[in-house]
């Protein structure tokens, strides 16, 4: 790889991508101008907003007591409400009626009135309150409701059958309403704790009593400190959301918009290397991503601070937001951090964007990214998310954390947890990178025709044109296909089986009906040899079926320590482990031939299926076989549905996945898949008794202290050792390469030899 090729394709495209205006707009204008605007915009809406008052219709007046007074002039008691409360209120006092009116009907028609937009909520007093009040107050002093009852854990009097109980009829709908209760809802508060002191006069005892203590509250925090940990929540967010727009457009405009203008082909046939174009492009782009990302942070820190400083002037004399810039030191964290974030976003929208015909087509590309990188950048933000081991092996949300942690000053925390998030965010950048030179490698990819959907020609197309094998769209639909039914599934069956037939039937019906059926459909509809698409031809050494079943039992004290580093790492919740212990106990009862055939032998069958079958055999025409092999092992985890299972089977699928691959066929992987989850359900089988029948198990199996079984690691690393054996035997195995692999391992091939004599 020639450097001085790198950086003339980079000042090209760097220099094209600064003639361009609308190019400089996005990056450097608009980031300096949205935030003051939307600063005052904010100040313009503030002219419109005003608070209004909220009628309230006060039915059984004539019941309420004279002391402490509730009501004064038609208007709530001066005493309980300032000047500014009461403008916001509104009464109409109802005159007595004859009958008073019960609770139900006060109910109905409050719920006319209000829904009529006569009022916004009803406040009802029953005819008998003042005389229960005065009943209350009578009691002895050793009753539990002398000085006023206690309030419960929310606040609010506990009610009771001796205590009058005023109520607030309002809608929850309207937000009119919804304003008005909370309003009430204070001031009666308040006239209820003048109730209370009148109580505790009468009684000859002191105000204290009701309240034996106040909670004081002292912040020891630096203001420094709270100025860092409010920018810590927003800055890394904002840094990866720009990061991410700021890479996204100009990749389109190199790529798509390179294709529209024609100059993407006089770049090709120089004598550059695909790799420096990419790399040239690459940080071209993550050139713009990093001062869009800058300058909107500058811009919004800069007009945030003014506008809370002119704020904090013009408001009221106690109006102190205390929100100052943010500590310049630990902002340094978010320039150092954004080197690797706009290289993994410049990559990305690279990729795409290679695959984007025109400009137009590639806009609509930047939604899936979003899509997947949002929810990422969404959970740092949560406030149970915390820098630990676990988010620190999840891309995007640990580097976010340990900004958060950089930023707040906890450099200790930090400095934990770096080398994870450094190493996962590496790796996430060189895949991001292969990717995108891979997608300048395919000439398919770059030179693809623009196509218009006809529903009848594309549905004649596939059932004419049929290959012999399905293609990697078709793949990917089958995997999406089967995660949705099988999302829907679990919706509409709700609670787990009660009974082992209920749950023989479900199993089966999800394993065969949502799982192989619409592989073997698609199969059979789509190419034109079903057989050879699902791999159920014999394997091509007949060695390799007792090997992948060894293989199978051999790693499976691995997979078992990597589960319990799953659950370590992300432990399961109490209330999933709660609702699964009756299925557990029902398995454990249930004959061991019956669980290895619904639980065992039908998943292997029909998720191998699916998973190593269709999806597997189209994934290959991408080119690379480990990329298939991972994503095909990728959709077999997310059918397991629990994030800490589906982890593990990712792993067990990737390596089902390489011994269909140099297999050929679908039988080992059949077996292994087996072998896999019939030794978990004997596992779950061993109890002390058995251990005390079959001695020699103590050197295999060992039992916690809550008795459940589990691999000894003296176990552990000899079946490890004995299993990297027999896959060193099968990695020695030829296997037939698919078209598109040859072609992409040519391609490799001469980048390298290209690589090499530039070298």
């Amino acid at each position: 790889m020639t450097w001085t090729n790198i950086k003339l394709i980079y000042l090209r495209e760097l220099r094209d991508q600064a003639r361009d205006r609308r190019t400089l707009f996005m990056i450097v204008v608009l980031p300096l101008l949205l935030y003051p605007l939307m600063g005052m915009s904010v100040f313009q809406v503030q002219q419109f907003l005003k608070e209004h008052a909220s009628k309230v219709r006060i039915v059984g007046a004539s019941a309420l007591p004279d002391e402490p007074a509730l009501l004064t002039d038609g208007q709530f008691a001066e005493s309980l409400v300032t000047v500014d409360e009461q403008r916001l209120l509104a009464l109409l006092i109802e005159k007595p009626q004859v009958p008073p009116p019960t609770r139900d009907q006060a109910r109905a028609a409050a719920e006319r009135a209000v829904r009529a937009g006569e009022c916004d909520a009803v406040v009802f007093f029953p005819a008998d309150f003042a005389e229960r009040l005065a009943q209350f107050r009578r009691q002895s002093p050793g009753d539990s409701a002398t000085s006023g009852a206690a309030p419960d854990e929310g606040g609010e009097v506990a009610h009771d059958a001796g205590v009058p109980q005023p109520e607030i009829f309002y809608d929850a709908a309207s937000d009119k309403s919804q304003v008005a209760h909370e309003r009430l809802k204070a001031i009666l508060r308040t006239w209820r704790e003048s109730i209370v002191k009148a109580n505790l006069e009468q009684r000859k005892l002191p105000a204290a009593t009701a309240r034996p203590f106040e909670v004081a509250s002292q912040d020891i925090a630096e203001p420094v400190r709270r100025r860092a940990a409010l920018w810590s929540k927003i800055l890394p967010f904002v840094l990866m959301v720009w990061a991410l727009t700021g890479a996204f457009y100009p990749a389109v405009d190199l790529c798509a918009g390179e294709k529209e203008r024609g100059t993407l082909e006089t770049l090709l046939s120089s004598p550059a290397q695909r790799g420096e174009i990419v790399w040239g492009k690459l940080l071209t782009v993550m050139t713009f991503s990093m001062a869009t990302s800058l300058l909107n942070l500058a811009s919004m820190c800069g007009t945030g601070v003014f506008i809370i400083t002119q704020l904090e002037r013009l408001g009221p004399g106690n109006l102190r937001m205390d929100l100052g810039p943010p500590p310049l030191v630990p902002m340094l964290w978010l320039v150092v951090a954004l080197v690797p974030v706009s290289a993994l976003f410049s990559a990305l929208s690279l990729a795409v964007a290679a695959f984007a015909k025109s400009s137009k087509e590639g806009q609509y590309y930047l939604m899936p990214l979003l899509m997947i990188s949002l929810p990422l950048m969404m959970l740092p933000m949560l406030p149970a998310a915390q820098l630990d081991l676990g988010f620190a092996l999840i891309p995007l949300s640990g580097l976010m954390l340990l900004l958060r942690s950089l930023i707040e000053g906890q450099y200790l925390e930090a400095l934990r947890f770096a080398v994870p998030v450094v190493g996962v965010t590496a790796i996430c950048c060189l895949l991001a990178i292969r990717w995108a030179i891979d997608q300048f490698n395919n000439e398919s990819v770059l030179f693809r025709e623009s196509e218009r959907l006809d529903l009848g020609l594309w549905f004649k197309h596939l059932v004419r044109d049929r290959q012999d094998l399905p293609t990697a769209g078709e793949a990917i639909l089958c995997g999406v296909l089967i995660l949705v039914l099988r999302f829907f599934a679990s919706l509409v069956a709700g609670k787990l089986p009660e009974s082992w037939p209920q749950f023989v039937a479900s199993n089966l019906t999800l394993q065969i009906a949502l799982v192989a059926a619409p592989a073997c459909l698609m199969a059979i509809m789509l190419t034109k040899k079903p057989l050879a698409t699902l791999m159920l031809g014999r394997p091509s050494f007949s060695a390799t079926l007792p090997a992948a079943g060894l293989l199978a039992l051999f790693l499976h004290p691995a997979a078992l320590w990597l589960s319990g580093l799953i659950r370590h790492l992300y432990p399961l919740n109490p209330a999933v482990l709660e609702q699964l212990k009756p299925l557990e106990k029902m398995v454990s009862e249930t004959p061991l031939w019956q669980v290895l055939l619904v639980m065992a032998l039908a998943p292997a069958i029909c998720e191998e299926l699916a998973f190593r079958g269709f999806i597997l055999s189209g994934l290959r025409r991408i080119g690379h076989k480990w990329g298939a092999i991972a994503l095909a092992a990728l959709f077999f985890g997310m059918a397991h549905g629990i994030l800490q299972q589906s982890l593990s089977a990712w792993v067990v699928g990737i390596v089902i996945g390489y011994i269909a691959v140099k297999t050929g066929s679908l039988w080992p992987g059949v077996l292994y898949h087996f072998v896999h989850n019939g030794l978990g359900m004997l596992l779950g089988r061993v109890t002390p008794e058995t251990v005390d029948t079959l001695p020699w198990l103590r050197h295999i199996i060992r039992l916690g202290a809550d008795g459940e079984p589990s691999y000894t690691p003296a176990a552990t690393i000899v079946a490890a050792l004995l299993a990297a054996g027999v896959l060193l035997w099968i990695k020695s195995l030829p296997y037939q390469r698919s078209a598109e692999e040859r072609l992409q391992e040519a391609l490799d091939h001469q980048s390298e030899s290209a690589i090499r004599t530039a070298g």
